[in-house]
């Protein structure tokens, strides 16, 4: 069964209709490549007959786009093996565009990637007009750049500046937006009205083309060597660099494909396309990023991490203890799917500002055009906001989300367990305390949990799964169910102090801190935290969590672990903080005084006085950029190593996912256990020695590093 289906009805008119045999969605693969090879074949000896050209598909979506476990494969040594069939695809497809007869796309369901530049390479575009339809360029989120003539097409078709959002950001809209940029002609209320539209536009254009293979063409918004156009290419590098920091190559190769492509005809513009794609698919960013982005988060996606045989869940109220911008977003984030929450706090004052939060966000939602009043009033009826502890009763699943504080958590837990439905679940949204231990407070500990949620919760997509010694694989198995129903990313890991996300984060954020007390300017700190690929300094992220809760935290775990008969091991960071908090008076953002000022009208900045205090001018002065970017990298890989050989982590795809959604570990290394793979696992162990011989035992290598070192076998 070939790819494509070839029809040509009474009126002489060609619809191809793509149709990947066993597969859900299609896609472009070898078999499409040769499907459409024949089509061109069929077509050159049928062109005189035939009045125009239909492109449809027979899947729910109308093409998925490239077929990424083939690009996945792609090696240097394949490269030029690969050039030629991106070169021979594209020449199919310039084929059906350039044959004279009018070609229609007609866009029954999404059009992402390989599946949009299909639809560029046409004269006209229907589509359905459906909201949940999703129209765009997406491969540079995968480190890739649109191979398939999307980097030469779009710009020609919409001009340079409006493409570049769609090219390097990877922007999707639905078919209104789309119709309104300029990417689609028409849009349709059913499937017959689209191929009636599409038939209308070859009726009334027997001869067809493309603009820009018209004599004369100009492109909209002015070519690169237009006068306002060049202004503005000038600084488009440097703006582009601010933004990766350098990490991120795609975004630099889609910028050069389209303005050198834009200097010369359409096929020369092609061959450039083609030989940066090239570049990107054998290269290890791309290679990193859509073995994360892709394989292993669509592992998580589809409940790896969820127990076997346990009925999937579905919740209808969700009780939260805590009104606080953690319970408040977690409500926002509940509601907001369609599930009833019972937002409980100590006072109906403190519930009712928690409710606000969710209105303040859905009233911007409104004001933006992107809901109406009537659906934000509905979602905010979902959010019962209340003082009185016998609200919650018939939950399915309460998580509180005061304080970090076990007593605290302690209290709540065993005032409102009673509260939850038979067999209903109980969590924490804890950081750092272990759940076995929080879980002594709970009657039924086998329905005890952690859902370590992240903040801002409405914008951060992952939820750190924590399991306690004695909580059931079905208590797991509906904790899952109910981050997923939610629309987070789930990762599972057993219970410790500070879990995975936190540990792995706290290192972070201690060998920042530490680089100041060794005398290293804060500034060097801070851009060597940007430039490895971290989304914030981490100073500044200090400064966010607040000192005086990292001050607690640390002092919580340190009475925990001397309860417990263990011994405490401090951090050299911690003198800066209590010399910063204690003598200085200087506990954060929220308290308007950290290590950066927080003036009422400007910008954040730097301390001044943090270079009198701790900056050492000959150790400042001999710092290496690329020591301090390796620590800060190092120091987190090396922690989730270890979390990983203690059983903390289950899986290689867990402690990916979660190091870059979680902690914002550089996403250009694919994640904390990539970076050591895509490193060399010889490599990166002989660097960590040299970096523990100079800063201390913390850099040294786990013993599970080791033996991989030692069989030279990669983490999977």
């Amino acid at each position: 069964m070939s790819a494509i289906k070839y029809q040509i009805d009474a009126d002489n008119i060609l619809t191809l209709t793509i149709d990947m045999p066993g597969q859900s969605a299609n896609t472009m693969n070898a078999e499409f490549r040769a499907g459409l090879s024949e089509v061109v074949t069929k077509l050159k000896g049928d062109l005189d007959s035939i009045r125009g050209i239909i492109i449809a598909s027979a899947k729910k979506t109308f093409f998925a786009g490239g077929d990424l476990n083939e690009l996945y494969k792609v090696t240097r040594d394949d490269a030029e093996m690969f050039e030629r069939m991106v070169t021979g695809l594209k020449a199919d497809m310039r084929a059906i565009e350039t044959c004279g007869k009018p070609v229609v796309a007609a866009i029954n369901g999404s059009a992402l990637g390989g599946g949009l530049e299909i639809c560029l390479a046409s004269h006209y575009r229907v589509a359905l007009d459906d909201d949940s339809i999703q129209l765009g360029l997406p491969e540079v989120t995968l480190g890739l750049l649109p191979g398939g003539g999307g980097t030469q097409r779009l710009p020609r078709m919409i001009g340079l500046e409006a493409a570049f959002p769609f090219l390097m950001e990877g922007k999707k809209v639905n078919p209104k937006a789309a119709l309104k940029a300029g990417i689609v002609n028409e849009l349709a209320d059913s499937i017959d009205e689209m191929m009636a539209k599409a038939k209308a536009y070859i009726e009334a254009n027997p001869s067809s083309q493309q603009p820009w293979d018209k004599k004369g063409f100009k492109f909209p918004g002015g070519a690169p060597h237009h006068p306002a156009m060049a202004q503005k290419l000038a600084i488009a590098p440097a703006m582009l660099k601010q933004k990766t920091k350098g990490c991120y190559p795609a975004p630099e190769r889609i910028l050069s494909a389209a303005v050198e492509g834009a200097q010369v005809d359409y096929d020369n513009g092609d061959r450039i396309e083609t030989r940066y794609f090239t570049e990107l698919v054998i290269g290890q960013v791309a290679k990193n990023m859509t073995g994360t982005f892709w394989f292993q988060l669509n592992a998580i996606k589809a409940g790896e991490s969820r127990p076997e045989g346990v009925e999937k869940a579905r919740f209808s109220k969700v009780g939260i203890l805590g009104a606080g911008m953690m319970g408040a977003g977690i409500a926002y984030s509940t509601a907001t799917r369609g599930v009833d929450v019972v937002l409980k706090d100590v006072s109906q004052e403190n519930a009712d500002k928690g409710k606000a939060y969710s209105e303040s966000l859905l009233s911007k939602k409104v004001s933006r055009g992107r809901l109406s009043e009537a659906e934000r009033d509905k979602t905010l009826a979902r959010i019962h906001a209340t003082a009185k502890v016998d609200d919650l009763a018939e939950c399915d699943l309460i998580i509180e989300a005061v304080f970090e504080d076990s007593g605290l958590k302690a209290k709540v837990t065993g005032e409102s367990e009673p509260k939850l439905s038979e067999n209903g679940i109980f969590a924490s949204n804890t950081s750092t305390i272990p759940i076995t231990q929080l879980a002594e407070a709970s009657a039924r500990p086998e329905n005890f949990i952690g859902l370590h949620f992240f903040s801002p919760v409405d914008k951060m997509q992952l939820v750190e799964i924590i399991v306690g010694q004695k909580t059931s694989d079905e208590t797991l198995a509906r904790a899952f169910d109910y981050v997923q129903q939610i629309g987070k990313i789930p990762i599972v890991v057993n219970d410790s102090r500070g879990f995975f996300t936190s540990r792995v984060f706290g290192t972070f954020v201690n060998e920042g801190i530490a680089m100041l007390g060794e005398g290293i300017h804060p500034s060097s700190i801070e851009n060597a935290g940007l430039l490895s690929g971290m989304p914030v300094g981490p100073l500044a992220i200090c400064d966010e969590v607040s000192l005086t809760l990292i001050q607690h935290i640390r002092d919580q775990s340190r009475r925990d672990l001397e309860a417990a008969g263990e011994s405490y091991s401090a951090h050299p960071a911690e003198a800066v903080v209590d010399r910063l908090v204690n003598e200085h008076d200087r506990k954060g953002k929220a308290a308007g005084a950290g290590f950066y000022d927080y003036p009422a009208a400007g910008k954040k900045a730097l301390w001044p006085e943090l270079e009198t205090i701790f900056v050492n001018q000959d150790t400042a002065a001999q710092v290496k950029l690329q020591e301090l970017k390796d620590r800060i990298l190092f120091i987190q890989a090396i922690e989730t190593v270890r979390c990983l050989e203690e059983g903390v982590l289950r899986t290689v795809e867990d402690a990916n996912i979660g190091s870059i959604f979680g902690i914002g570990f550089a996403p250009w290394t694919g994640g904390a256990i990539q970076f050591i793979n895509q490193y060399g696992v010889r490599e990166f162990v002989s660097r960590a020695q040299e970096l523990a011989s100079a800063y201390g035992e913390r850099f040294a290598p786990p013993r599970l590093l080791l033996d991989k070192a030692e069989t030279n076998s990669i983490f999977a």
